[in-house]
């Protein structure tokens, strides 16, 4: 049987750090003329809708809600007359017209809940089946087309409560055919760092593989690191309550290892659209009970005078539709770790996350150009690099992902220090 290690995410932790070199590019060309800000909330409970869906109709630029609820686009100036798109599962979708937006905006969405209809689904005598053709319609629903994305990434690292490094890239995504076996490569376009490695003690926490363990969560793509041929018949499916979005019916299945299986698998629930059967949404988790198995799979190196297994790991990857056609949009991967040394009465946790989302791509019908020297490896741990916190116009007329409030605090606290470090050196420089 093939391995079904899940290799989309190493946890890299070392006692020695090393660095890797940023390569910055010029900015977009395009001009744009408005900033949206705002926040996403339902509609009854008024409570915020995270990983919302915040797009510009007839175009390909977009974001995300954070886990704030909160998004900022950039709007080009071709595009001012445009419609703000808005859209969470098991939601109604709203549409706005930018002209009459503020910089500051409040939406709030309606539920639209949907109880799921046994006659709908006779066409598929079981859940698994239901995935099955959903597996094979790849070629048929998603984009075939060589496409290069632009997209945003972030990774956090923190021990315990305390943010102890922060890591920030635009990078665009040479994205093979859906129907291809090639796999997709990721160009680095702009990145920062900031690592706090008194807050670490005396580990360095690292993720290895940056934007490309974001990336292998695309089920669809990636389909051997959860459903190979055959590591598909160790999970039980079920069909769970059906919902909506974007007003089409969506099918939700439940997925869980056998009980029989003892090998570290997934958990969770699959959003299926039940028109075209395209796969929406994926959120899901990996069994950690076995501490041991588990550490295998994501620790790549370690103190031998510590123990670390992971006590949570949570996936989740969202797609959009444009013309008929399904992308990847939005991944975001959440790793808790305890790590225990002998001889000490105290653990330590630390928390690593990463998000990525496409805020922009386009078609590029030959063979996708690959610039060597600016090319990312799925070994690549992002470079430590405090200069971009200075500029608070830093990513320019990227779209980025809207900062959470402890990411926020984390960055002004950066460009406090970068401050407080350039007065120091400009006072040392007068005498």
């Amino acid at each position: 049987m093939k391995s079904l290690t899940p290799l989309t995410l190493r946890a890299f932790i070392l006692l020695l750090i090393f660095s890797f070199s940023t390569i910055t590019a010029q900015d977009a060309d395009k001009l744009f003329v408005k900033e949206i800000k705002g926040k996403v909330i339902n509609q009854k409970t008024k409570k915020v809708l995270v990983f919302s869906d915040v797009a510009i109709a007839d175009s390909n630029i977009s974001t995300v809600t954070n886990t704030d609820g909160e998004f900022l686009l950039k709007v080009p100036q071709d595009l001012l007359n445009g419609t703000l798109v808005i859209s969470h599962l098991g939601y109604e979708k709203k549409e706005i017209e930018i002209s009459t937006l503020e910089n500051k905006v409040k939406i709030a969405l309606e539920p639209a809940i949907t109880e799921l209809n046994a006659v709908e689904i006779d066409t598929y005598k079981d859940a698994k089946t239901l995935l099955e053709a959903t597996l094979k319609k790849k070629s048929e629903l998603y984009n075939n087309s060589n496409t290069l994305m632009t997209a945003f990434y972030r990774e956090t690292i923190k021990k315990r409560r305390r943010n102890a490094s922060l890591s920030e890239a635009v990078v665009q995504i040479h994205k093979r055919p859906y129907a291809s076996y090639k796999r997709d490569a990721i160009e680095l376009v702009k990145s920062r760092k900031k690592t706090d490695y008194t807050r670490l003690d005396t580990l360095a926490v690292k993720l290895q593989g940056g934007p490309f363990s974001n990336l292998y969560t695309d089920i669809i793509k990636y389909p051997e690191y959860i459903f190979n041929d055959e590591g598909i018949d160790l999970y039980d499916f079920s069909f769970d309550q059906s919902t909506r979005i974007n007003e089409n019916l969506v099918y939700v299945i439940n997925f869980k290892q056998k009980q029989n299986v003892s090998t570290p698998l997934y958990y969770g629930k699959l959003y299926i659209d039940s028109k075209t059967l395209a796969l929406t949404n994926a959120v899901y988790s990996l069994n950690v009970e076995n501490k041991r198995l588990t550490s295998e799979m994501y620790v790549r190196k370690k103190p031998g005078s510590a123990t670390v297994y992971p006590t949570e790991a949570t996936y989740r990857v969202n797609y959009r539709t444009k013309n008929g056609k399904w992308h990847y949009a939005y991944s975001n991967i959440s790793l808790t770790f305890k790590v225990n040394w002998k001889r000490k009465l105290f653990n330590n946790v630390y928390t690593l996350n990463s998000e990525m989302a496409v805020t922009d791509w386009r078609i590029k019908d030959a063979n996708i150009e690959k610039p060597r020297n600016k090319m990312m490896r799925p070994t690549t741990i992002l470079a430590d690099a405090t200069s971009g916190f200075a500029d608070p116009k830093f990513w320019g007329l990227y779209n980025i992902i809207e900062p959470e409030k402890s990411i926020e605090s984390a960055i002004k606290k950066i460009q406090k220090q970068l401050k407080k470090a350039e007065e120091n050196r400009a006072k040392t420089n007068k005498v």
